[in-house]
């Protein structure tokens, strides 16, 4: 039998290894805390990274806003239907039907996307009737300048692709966002050929008797606002403008009294 000594000796052996064994327990835990922390900021590392590389990519190709919105949308409209300046249609359709308009209208945009499609499938594709544009600008400054885009457009007979897209991408009346970039932009969707020669066309003198002629021509109607439409026939003509958008039911109702 041991004596008290040894047996004191044989408790603090015993206590020793315990506390060793305790000890080597607490610092396990403490690097598995560190490693699953490292691991969690490694992980946090990870998404920041591959956000910031999205973000700078621009995300995927079928996500990202296109800078020019419509160039599909108006290419479709006017497929298969040819263009002579800023007549859209055939030369021998037997009516006209001329929009007197403002690039920077807004009653204008919503006529070219709600009404002017329809009136294209049903009336100038077909060919009964021929489609011209005429400016009447009464908006504010940026519109001369868009107006001259959209005519050079019209010398590579892509006017109505031109003016087409600047409606889908109109912007705040006279917001100052009728840049040369802007103007640019809608050259190439619009699909202009010589985009050099656009360029220096749009600046042309030419342009401002076109300009003024069609304001003097809807003064003579009586218009006071945009879109305003003549309709013109082997039987005469009709004038419809007013305070309200002209309808598509009201052009060809026109069309049939002057054909």
């Amino acid at each position: 039998m041991e004596g008290k000594q040894g047996e004191r000796e044989r408790l603090r052996a015993e206590r020793q290894a315990a506390e060793s064994r305790d000890a080597s327990a607490d610092l396990a835990r403490k690097r598995r805390v560190q490693l699953l922390t490292l691991a969690g900021f490694a992980a946090a590392a990870v998404i920041v990274v591959v956000i910031i590389l999205v973000s700078q990519s621009g995300g995927s190709s079928s996500s990202a806003p296109a800078k020019t919105a419509g160039a599909a949308q108006v290419e479709a409209e006017l497929k298969g239907v040819p263009q002579s300046g800023t007549v859209l249609g055939s030369s021998a359709a037997p009516v006209t039907v001329i929009e007197y308009g403002d690039p920077q209208c807004s009653s204008c945009k919503f006529f070219s996307e709600n009404v002017a499609p329809q009136l294209i499938d049903s009336e100038v594709r077909p060919g009964h009737a021929k489609y011209e544009f005429r400016p009447f600008l009464i908006i504010g400054p940026d519109s001369k300048p868009a107006i001259r885009a959209a005519l050079a457009a019209g010398d590579q007979n892509r006017f109505w692709d031109y003016l087409q897209l600047f409606y889908l991408n109109q912007g705040p009346e006279n917001s100052g966002y009728v840049t040369d970039s802007f103007l640019t932009d809608l050259a190439r969707a619009a699909a202009v050929p010589e985009i050099g020669k656009w360029n220096a066309d749009r600046n042309e003198a030419k342009w401002n008797a076109v300009i003024q002629q069609g304001s003097s021509q809807a003064d003579s109607f009586g218009f006071t606002g945009t879109p305003s439409i003549v309709v013109q026939g082997p039987n005469g003509q009709k004038a419809i403008g007013g305070s309200t958008i002209p309808t598509l039911d009201q052009i060809q109702s026109a069309i049939r009294a002057v054909s």
